[in-house]
């Protein structure tokens, strides 16, 4: 008969796992988006920005899987091609993808305001910095070296393509703990603005933040953002909260500015003995 040892952990956070685009760079997500809507327009078949960015948070082959999926994508295709997408068709689009992310990756490697602060405010803390992308590691090669010139460089990046999957598989969080020598999983933060976020965490038995604003599920730029009104700005964050909650968010932020605090919150929750399994 097995025997299983449970306890509970009540000690110091000791990592935060970030996500890239729409987390701690490139607000609003646009990287991917822009992307995938001239690579599909390239192919005859226009695809909206939601339709983009349906897929956002995975491994980019499965996020072309996941556009390609979606009926009014799926028949546009058939128009088009007088037949649906095979698997030989994806290896395709993915092979043309790559080389149109990396040509703009640069571009999109301005850090999100308050990056600098809350990067401070975690070494404060004594936190490892991991990170997890839906990017393979020739994007990263490119992303990683024009963010340290913005002054943002984590202590570990795990990619989709050195993993088994990428997530919400959990092999991605297990690496970065392995890499960055933090054990146990419920010591660790994992942060994103997808719901394939959450599941990641989630899944590594992690506690989850949730970001609201700044990531793919608003898709606005900082200057949108901006010229919302109070109203329209609390009910983004309140029905986009409201989904990061509903995927199993432990707290959900409005950006990267406020992670510090949703840190406090856990940390006080840790300290009462809860477990991020116990639900939320």
């Amino acid at each position: 008969m097995a025997t299983i040892f449970l306890h509970s952990y009540r000690g110091p956070l000791k990592a935060a796992i970030l996500d890239w685009a729409g987390t701690t760079v490139d607000y609003g997500s646009f990287a991917p988006t822009a992307v995938f809507i001239r690579l599909f327009e390239e192919e005859g078949v226009a695809i909206s920005a939601e339709d983009a960015r349906s897929g956002m948070g995975l491994m980019k082959k499965d996020h072309l899987r996941t556009i390609l999926s979606r009926p009014a994508v799926a028949q546009a295709w058939q128009s088009a091609h007088g037949r649906p997408a095979s698997a030989e068709d994806i290896d395709r689009l993915f092979e043309r993808f790559v080389p149109m992310q990396l040509s703009v990756l640069e571009m999109y490697a301005d850090p999100i305001p308050g990056l600098a602060t809350t990067i401070e405010n975690l070494r404060d803390r004594h936190l490892r910095i991991g990170s997890t992308t839906g990017y393979t590691r020739p994007m990263m090669d490119v992303l990683l070296p024009a963010a340290k010139k913005r002054g943002y460089s984590p202590d570990c990046v795990v990619c989709p393509d050195e993993m088994p999957a990428g997530r919400p598989f959990p092999w991605m969080c297990y690496q970065n703990a392995i890499q960055l020598e933090v054990f146990p999983m419920e010591a660790m933060v994992k942060v994103g603005d997808t719901l394939v976020d959450i599941e990641e965490g989630l899944n590594a038995g992690m506690w989850t933040v949730g970001v609201s604003l700044t990531g793919n599920m608003l898709g606005l730029s900082e200057r949108q953002v901006q010229a919302l009104t109070g109203q329209e700005r609390e009910e983004a964050a309140r029905r986009i909260g409201a989904q990061l909650t509903r995927a199993g968010a432990h707290v959900v932020i409005e950006g990267i500015w406020d992670l510090p605090a949703a840190l406090d919150q856990i940390q006080t929750r840790l300290d009462h003995g809860e477990h991020p399994r116990h639900g939320t």
